[in-house]
């Protein structure tokens, strides 16, 4: 008898089951994360499919049956259909023409275990009938799913000249599945670590950002780093460096704080910000999660003597994760927020002081007192406020 995928809230979307029936049983096939997570009794977020369709006849069907579809990935054959409870990835069978280990030229395809043999790892290459939920696997996923290893599909060599990528991937899904590590895979990964330094830095960024987000990729990069693979991507990172991710990992989950990727990514970065801020610009980060990397490289022990000071001038975000990286609580910042400085420019004027440049810097100098004083209210705010006017006329 033939395995089915467990019965889950997805599989039983009614909008799944129509843009199913307008693509025509037999046609289309779930793959992937969907399966696989759901074998695992997971949450699955994303749902692909797999079809024997060329994308133009996806297109037509769908929209014949009045589901809205974007063309996303066109060129390698993925069509987006558009439904009420989540959109959905419907890519066209596929096999490989030509591999230069960064992109694939590719050609449509009518056999589902071609298409499967192109895939990275067992786990990922497990397709199931919308229909009957029967499972079809090509390559073993299923025995590697439950012994929780993380194999490459065929020649791991190959898989990986095919697309440098995988060897971060291979990494990442072994932190997130694997019990033992697979010797095929990571001595092809070792052989091949080089290759990942013509890779696109977006695509390294996404996959050590993912890796470095899931609960405890402590283990995994000690690993990568022993294996010189860790290095070829973010080469500022020494033994010190993996004892602080290890040590923020435990002290995380003693704050009960989620993990947070560019916290992490601080942890296995220098504690300078023109590292960071070098680091970030390798990885091709946006402006906001660079400012927040810059930030947190300027931590230092003295930022536990005041965290709400902290907080106020560095922003709530920083500060906590400040306190994590240097193991201190972040007690006094749960459910804390920063209060606003109950004086304005305005005042400094109407207490005697001449517009100009020295407002600003009276107003300063009531701030850091504020600051000083921890916040009190306005009251007091106005009696620094006379005590610096006059400091200020006197001098």
């Amino acid at each position: 008898m033939s395995e089915r995928l467990p019965p889950a809230a997805w599989t039983s979307r009614a909008d799944l089951a129509r843009m199913v029936a307008a693509l025509g049983s037999g046609t289309v096939r779930y793959v992937g994360g969907a399966v696989r997570d759901t074998l695992l009794g997971g949450t699955v977020n994303d749902i692909d499919c797999a079809t024997v369709l060329i994308p133009a006849d996806v297109i037509a069907r769908l929209e014949a049956a009045g589901i809205r579809t974007i063309p996303t990935g066109i060129a390698h054959g993925t069509v987006t259909a558009l439904l009420e409870g989540g959109n959905v990835e419907i890519t066209t069978l596929r096999h490989d023409l030509e591999t230069d280990g960064r992109r694939a030229e590719v050609a449509y395809s009518t056999d589902w275990r071609e298409d499967a043999a192109r895939r990275d790892f067992t786990i990922n290459a497990l397709y199931a009938d919308p229909e009957t939920l029967e499972l079809f696997d090509y390559f073993g996923g299923l025995a590697d799913l439950a012994a929780r290893r993380v194999r490459f599909i065929g020649d791991a060599d190959q898989r990986i000249k095919e697309d440098h990528l995988r060897i971060l991937r291979y990494f990442r899904f072994q932190a997130r599945f694997g019990a033992e590590p697979d010797a095929e895979a990571e001595q092809a990964c070792t052989r091949l670590r080089e290759t990942m330094k013509g890779l696109s830095r977006e695509r390294v960024g996404w996959e050590l950002l993912t890796l470095l987000a899931l609960p405890d990729p402590t283990e995994t990069v000690q690993r990568m780093h022993e294996l010189a693979i860790w290095q070829v991507v973010m080469p500022e990172t020494c033994r010190k460096e993996l004892q602080t991710l290890e040590h923020l990992v435990r002290f995380e989950r003693d704050q009960e704080m989620p993990p947070k990727a560019l916290r992490r990514l601080a942890a296995v970065l220098p504690p300078f910000p023109h590292i960071a801020e070098a680091a970030a610009a390798r990885l091709r980060l946006s402006g906001k999660q660079r400012k927040h990397l810059s930030c947190l490289a300027a931590r230092e022990e003295a930022d536990a003597h005041d965290p709400r000071a902290l907080a106020y001038r560095e922003g709530l975000d920083c500060a906590i994760d400040r306190l994590l990286l240097g193991g201190h609580p972040v007690d006094t910042l749960r459910d804390w927020r920063a209060p606003d400085l109950p004086i304005k420019g305005r005042d400094i004027i109407a207490a005697g002081i001449e517009a100009g440049p020295q407002v600003a810097r009276v107003l300063r100098s009531i701030e850091d007192a504020w600051i000083a004083e921890h916040f009190p209210p306005e009251p007091r705010v106005r009696e620094l406020l006379a005590i610096k006017v006059n400091e200020t006329k006197e001098n």
